[in-house]
């Protein structure tokens, strides 16, 4: 067994204090989001981890990228018939998860999920490489194939068929909005004493701000 023990760092590049934000989550995580990005170290600020239950009724987390998010919540698209797909119509409770290890940030957020509008779908599809677009065609995502070989044939006799004809969305892939209910924003601290601060939704949709312990 290899021994990790010794694996640490302190974490003290900043805080995170009540007296220093918004009542909204979502502009917290504007904030954060962009000074992640100036800061740099981090390639994809935008990555961030999906979980969901499995119709095993295992979970499983996976990292997608986050194409888009505003005061309703946070977009990603994928396959609608994947394994994250399936899990999400039946159970759309799902968590996204963002570690920006540059700046010793966390963000995790419970939410509810739900199909993007097909307008929006096909806006962000239209506007994808030529590549992504025929992969997200050729793929049956999360199914067993026999080789990678299957695939890249797949794809060079979808780009014959094709031939220069404008690529449409399948209406297996798509969009989610994931509503937030939860949102929790971690900051490193020195002596493991980390700054946690949770919004919680009220029935009312007010933000309640709670303080926790490290």
């Amino acid at each position: 067994m290899e021994d990790l023990s010794n694996y640490r760092r302190s974490y003290e590049k900043s805080e995170l204090l009540e007296t220093n934000i918004p009542q909204d989550p979502i502009n917290l995580f504007h904030r954060w989001f962009h000074e992640v990005e100036d800061f740099g170290g981090t390639e994809e600020v935008n990555a961030m981890t999906v979980s969901t239950f499995g119709l095993d009724g295992f979970p499983k987390s996976r990292v997608v990228l986050l194409k888009k998010y505003n005061e309703e919540g946070f977009i990603f698209y994928t396959n609608y018939n994947s394994e994250k797909g399936k899990a999400i119509e039946q159970n759309p409770n799902v968590c996204l998860s963002f570690f920006w290890h540059s700046a010793e940030r966390q963000v995790i957020i419970k939410g509810i999920a739900e199909k993007t509008s097909e307008i929006v779908s096909d806006n962000y599809f239209d506007s994808r490489p030529e590549g992504s677009k025929l992969g997200a065609i050729v793929s049956n995502q999360s199914e067993v194939i026999p080789s990678r070989e299957f695939l890249e044939n797949n794809l060079k006799k979808l780009e014959s068929d094709i031939d220069n004809q404008a690529i449409l969305r399948p209406k297996h892939w798509g969009g989610y909005l994931v509503r937030p209910v939860e949102v929790e924003f971690w900051q490193g601290r020195a002596n493991r004493l980390h700054d946690r601060i949770r919004y919680s939704v009220q029935k009312d949709y007010s933000w309640k701000i709670d303080r926790l312990s490290p």
